[in-house]
Order: C-alpha cells, then structure tokens, then sequence
C-alpha cells in the first residue's frame, strides 16, 4: 500500500490510475428512435450510399448542362419541356437534346440529366416568369405553380442563366458512401445522428449499458435530509450530488445507507457495494487523521489496491484512487466543494471509461478575471466563480469560500484552473471557465 499523502499531480494520478484499469463495456441491443444520449458499443458502418439516387435541390427543371451553355436573358435557351418526375418515383423520363423535365425539390433526376435549372432563371414560352401556367380563355397566364402540374402536356422554356454539371443536385452517395464509417464505437448519440441513422435504415444499434455506481457517505456527523440535525450534525447531501454528476457523467447511481465511523460497518457496506456495482465511489473519511478508516477499507477490497492517496489540488488534497480486482474505486473528500472537484477530475473520466465513451466536451467560456487570485506553486487551484457581463464583457468573478460551503457552487457558474506552476493570477487577464 502506498504512502500516505504520497501526493500526484493530477495527470500522474489519472496516468497512475490508467495504467491497470482494463474495462470491456456490456452492451445491449436498442432501438435507434430511443437511443438519444447512449453510447455506441460498436461502430457503425453506411450499408449503402446515401442519397442512393440523384436528387435535386430546387424546383426546376433537370437539362443537359450543355443545353445551357451562354444562356442568358438577351438570348435565352429554348428547351422542350417533356416529361415530370413526380416525388417519390422513379424518373423514367427520357430526354434528347434539347429537351428536360419538370423535377421537385428532394426529387430524382433522370438518367439524361446532369445539372437543374431553378424555375426562377425560367420562363414558359408564350407564358410568365418562373411559372408553369398555361394560357386561359380570357388571354391571361392561369399562374399555375410547377408543382401542382398534375396532367402533363409538354410546353416548351426559355432559360436565362446556363448550369453548370451537378449544379443544384445531389450526387449518388454525395452524403455519404456504403461502407463509410458513419459513427465510431464510443460515440454518445445526439437528436441529428438518429435521423442520420434511420435514413440509412439502420434502427437498432448495440448500445453500452449504463455502469452501475456505488455511492457510499460516511460519519457520525451524517443525517438523511428528510431528518432535523442535532447539535454537530449535518444533512448528508454528497450521496445526492454525487448521484446526480454520476447520472450526467452517464452512470446509473446506487445510493446506500449512510455508514457510521466504525471500521467494521464500514467494512461490511463497502464489501456490499462494490459486489453490487461496477465501480465504488466513498464520501468522506479520506483525509490523514485517527479515524481515517476509509483508505484501509479500500485496501482490503482488493488487488491491487491503492494507487494513489493524496492528489496536488485545492481542494482536493486527501483523495484516493484505488483498483480492487477489476473495478475502480474513489474515496472522495467529505467537503462538498471538493468532492465536486475531484468527481469532475476522476469520477466523470471513470464513468466514461466504464461505458467505452469518447471523453465528453466541457464547455468553456472566456473570460477576464474581476479581481486578483493567489496560489501556491506546487499545486492546482480550481476557483469557483460567476460571469458578468460589464459594457459587453464576459467577466469571471472568484466566489470565495471553504471547501465545505455547499452554496459556494450554488452561487457560481464555473471554475477556473491554477496550474501548479503558477503563484496567482492577475485582475483583468483572461481566463477560461469551465462551466458547471
């Protein structure tokens, strides 16, 4: 077992941590249309090209390009209109020189075509602009829309603008090709790939199955929230937080009964958990005193055991990173700041391990910083803060408080980093904020 507070950096940890952590996702078979937010198990590969048809997009008329060639409103291109492909099938038109055919948007062109005209560079012989009309009795253009042509009788159009080859149509496969890789395993499903994937008639996927988390807080001191604390004691509310960072990290939670400070209980729930889990996460107890439990219970759940115990950070110093048999295991500081700050650090990554998951994007902002932050070198400072915007500036202001402050999060946006490194950082220098 390692020394006490033999403190990492943060990579050195995660690196230390890696290094044995083998993980084989489980998966199951789901449907496409309720596969939003799973991650993929196995890539995905296009079973055919998509679109599998020229398709056009515009209402216009498909030609031989060459047909167009110096077309213009001072000598227009006359083309013999003799066919219309209608929407949802097959375009059997044949066309000869000088001649093309009615097409919709989304519709396929014929095989004679290579290029579309919009209807609005058009205008039928004897008729208006960029209408498919026909004369009425009365002498006057009937202004009948393109796409409601029904019976059809060839006419003949003038073109004002000549195309060029592939201009306003979508190549065989233009999207993309069969046997493209179309989404990679580890891949977490968004709303625009499940329509991605049901146009290539792919509905059912094999998705990883969520890891269960083992979630177990620790003390005396530690009530449920329902109840009223007594003198010295305090509501547990890291089994909820954490519960809820491991639902978004993609984890299913499994919250267990609070554990008193005694080592045999602690012991025998700790046990119970990780049986019934594919990874353990324990709050509280982590810290170097005499009735620190929580790192010889880690010990004694597995080979090989501790990795790492004490991490470079505020707040965060007294964490630890274990491996019992093939499972992970994390046992978090008890202050709720930085439980937060580990969890994002090591627990998120886990998790993400766990499910075979790409890493997920933080998203960022920019910011300049609303007042002077110290640190000290040899240590990354994570600090809470709040945007403002001031004359049209994003500004990060420090919300300052200890570690065990729960309404220092509650009151922020995000957090800034401090690498190890540094002694401070300056009032008005840009940051980067990670938003929460």
């Amino acid at each position: 077992m390692p020394e006490l507070f033999d403190v990492h950096t943060p990579s050195d940890a995660w690196r230390k941590f890696m290094a044995l952590f083998r993980s084989v996702p489980r998966a199951e078979r789901v449907a496409v249309a309720d596969a939003l937010d799973r991650v993929l198990a196995a890539p995905l590969n296009a079973p055919h090209d998509l679109p599998g048809f020229p398709r056009s997009t515009v209402d216009g008329y498909a030609v031989a390009a060459l047909d167009t060639y110096g077309a213009s409103a001072g000598l227009p291109a006359l083309l013999e209109v003799v066919g219309e492909v209608a929407m949802g099938e097959a375009a059997s038109v044949r066309l000869d020189e000088a001649q093309c055919a009615l097409v919709h948007t989304g519709g396929m062109i014929p095989a004679d075509a290579d290029a579309v005209v919009m209807v609005e560079h058009t205008q039928r012989v004897g008729g208006t602009e960029g209408k498919g009309g026909k004369q009425g009795k009365d002498g006057h253009e009937d202004e009948v829309s393109v796409s409601v042509i029904s019976l059809f009788s060839p006419f003949s159009i003038e073109i004002y603008r000549p195309v060029a080859v592939g201009q306003n149509v979508i190549q065989i496969g233009e999207d993309v090709r069969r046997g493209d890789l179309v989404l990679p395993a580890g891949h977490q499903i968004r709303p625009q790939d499940i329509g991605g994937l049901l146009a290539l008639g792919i509905i059912e996927i094999d998705a990883a199955i969520a890891p269960r988390v083992g979630i177990l807080s620790q003390g005396d001191e530690v009530v449920a929230p329902e109840e009223t604390p007594g003198p010295g004691q305090v509501r547990d509310i890291n089994s909820y937080t954490l519960a809820a960072l491991t639902r978004r990290a993609g984890g299913v939670p499994v919250l267990y009964p609070i554990v008193p400070d005694r080592l045999e209980a602690l012991e025998a729930a700790a046990r119970q958990a990780l049986d019934e889990s594919d990874m353990l996460v324990i709050s509280a107890g982590s810290s170097v005193s005499y009735r620190d439990m929580t790192a010889q219970v880690i010990q004694g759940l597995g080979e090989p055991g501790i990795l790492v115990h004490g991490v470079s950070v505020k707040p965060g110093k007294p964490t630890i990173l274990a491996l019992c048999g093939d499972k992970p295991v994390c046992g978090l500081p008890g202050n709720p700041v930085s439980a937060m700050v580990i969890f994002d650090l090591f627990v998120a990554p886990a998790i993400r391990l766990l499910l075979g998951a790409q890493a997920a994007a933080k998203t960022q902002v920019p910011a300049r910083l609303a007042r002077n932050v110290a640190s000290a070198t040899g240590r990354e400072d994570y600090v809470q803060v709040r945007l403002e915007t001031r004359e049209g500036e994003q500004w990060a202001v420090p919300v300052f408080g200890k570690s065990n402050l729960i309404y220092t999060l509650i009151r922020s946006d995000g957090v800034i980093r401090i690498p190890q490194d540094s002694n401070g950082v300056a009032q008005g220098s840009w940051v980067t904020v990670e938003l929460h």
